[in-house]
């Protein structure tokens, strides 16, 4: 049975951003809004740690940051509850995790409203503990000349959810972690909002698990 994505409710689409780094994704993403290249709305980010928190709000960003520490939780579900009001309480149309470390329970009603970025093309080189540099060793060794990046729908499990875009870059003989993960990000920096435009034209129809999403007329 064929899931059409949730249009967004507001224009420009509102988004929040769930980050557990140095805010890099979350960075770029309000360059290309002010910029004019991408039509949207930073509304709230979310952070789950304390290191994260303090670079965030370093970057002066005009836009409220929460930190939701899941050391903080019990467990999955009561940390997950609590990221998902502070999003509800901004009237969020998508969710971006944006290098968010800790896996989320997504609730019903934002179900296809939630993306993450996976600097891999999936579905090579994912699943827990398959993150950042990580990655990108794991691409080296194993000799694979292509890699990019790769945007999908977050599920409740790790790097499994429907791709919606991918972009490419090549690997080198000369290649180090650090090297790789900065011709990456440069694809990231592209991948992200061409992601988000799709949604906010409120025309995507997702047919099966392993189908690209398709444009509507």
């Amino acid at each position: 049975m064929p899931t059409d994505v949730p249009k967004p409710r507001h224009d420009p689409i509102r988004l929040a951003v769930l980050l557990s780094g140095g805010g890099t994704t979350l960075v770029n993403l309000a360059k290309k809004i002010q910029a004019g290249e991408l039509d949207a709305q930073l509304a709230v980010a979310v952070c789950s740690n304390q290191s994260a928190y303090e670079k965030l709000t370093a970057h002066s960003l005009d836009l409220p940051v929460h930190l939701v520490s899941r050391k903080d939780h019990a467990d999955a579900a009561s940390f997950s509850q609590a990221v998902f009001n502070i999003i509800k309480d901004a009237d969020v149309d998508l969710v971006c995790l944006a290098g968010f470390l800790c896996l989320l329970s997504i609730p019903d009603d934002f179900s296809y409203r939630v993306l993450n970025i996976h600097p891999a093309l999936l579905p090579a080189f994912g699943g827990k503990g398959m993150f950042g540099h990580h990655v990108h060793e794991a691409v080296i060794a194993s000799g694979d000349k292509v890699s990019g990046c790769t945007i999908h729908f977050a599920d409740q499990t790790y790097d499994t959810g429907q791709i919606l875009v991918q972009r490419t870059c090549p690997v080198l003989n000369s290649d180090t972690p650090d090297t790789l993960a900065d011709r990456v990000f440069e694809q990231e920096c592209l991948a992200y909002p061409e992601a988000i435009r799709l949604i906010s034209q409120g025309r995507l129809t997702i047919d099966g698990k392993l189908d690209t999403p398709k444009l509507n007329p």
